[in-house]
């Protein structure tokens, strides 16, 4: 059971989760479906309130709007201060996972159950600052752990590479599960930054402006990330099995 299960999470694939952010919030329709032609695995939509970070963006009915255009997966990654009243409306709006902050849940396992109850996949986030004691009592309920390589609240931001043993630490956290939850890296990833993200052992990234700024077009941006990240995940591979 052991092997099987370090088995499966050595072949979890590298997921691309492109931020519309970065969009013409003007032709959100166009955009999501330019993504999806992209190559993108998934779609993440930044909710904020202006509270818990300093920016407004997408309420639910933006992004139910959306839905209708694509067949990629949405997440929501929910930087509001009382996320309890919002989780329900962002899954009907057509979001399939939705993440929490740690930081904004007074009592997050009723938050995360608030999210399984409506019918979605449960993540949580942490900012730079917090540490990971912060989550380590809800492993059992989510399906996705976020680390934040930024302060949250704004796109293009730079990577903070001092984020890179969090992750790390992360990783080992969620190997010692009986069940596979991904880990995902949000904030300031581009092909220069994802393969240190990716050797700490992030399988999921998000990635916004770097891709917007891809002088080919999204299509090659986004494959430039994903053979990156890949290279970066099967180098760390090579150097794991040679000192087993």
């Amino acid at each position: 059971m052991a092997r099987a299960l370090e088995a499966s999470r050595a072949l979890a694939p590298v997921l691309i989760v492109p931020s519309v952010l970065s969009a013409d919030f003007a032709r959100l329709g166009e955009e999501v479906v330019a993504l999806e032609s992209a190559g993108v695995d998934r779609i993440q939509w930044d909710v904020m309130d202006g509270q818990f970070v300093p920016n407004l963006t997408f309420g639910p009915d933006v992004i139910a709007a959306a839905r209708s255009f694509v067949l990629v997966p949405f997440e929501a990654h929910l930087m509001v201060e009382t996320p309890d009243r919002m989780i329900g409306r962002y899954v009907d709006a057509g979001c399939e996972l939705v993440i929490v902050h740690a930081e904004a849940c007074p009592h997050l396992h009723r938050t995360l159950g608030i999210v399984s109850e409506a019918g979605a996949r449960a993540g949580v986030a942490l900012n730079p600052a917090t540490p990971l004691a912060a989550v380590e009592h809800v492993l059992d309920l989510i399906d996705l752990l976020l680390v934040m390589t930024v302060n949250p609240g704004f796109g293009g931001q730079r990577y903070l590479s001092s984020m890179e043993p969090k992750i790390a630490r992360a990783r080992s956290l969620l190997d010692g599960l009986d069940r596979d939850v991904d880990l995902e890296v949000d904030g300031g990833i581009s092909p220069t930054t994802v393969a240190g993200a990716v050797r700490a052992g992030a399988n999921v990234l998000v990635a916004g402006s770097a891709l917007y700024r891809d002088d080919v077009g999204l299509a090659h941006g986004v494959a430039e990330l994903r053979s990156k990240a890949e290279e970066a995940r099967d180098a760390a591979r090579r150097v794991q099995r040679s000192v087993s």
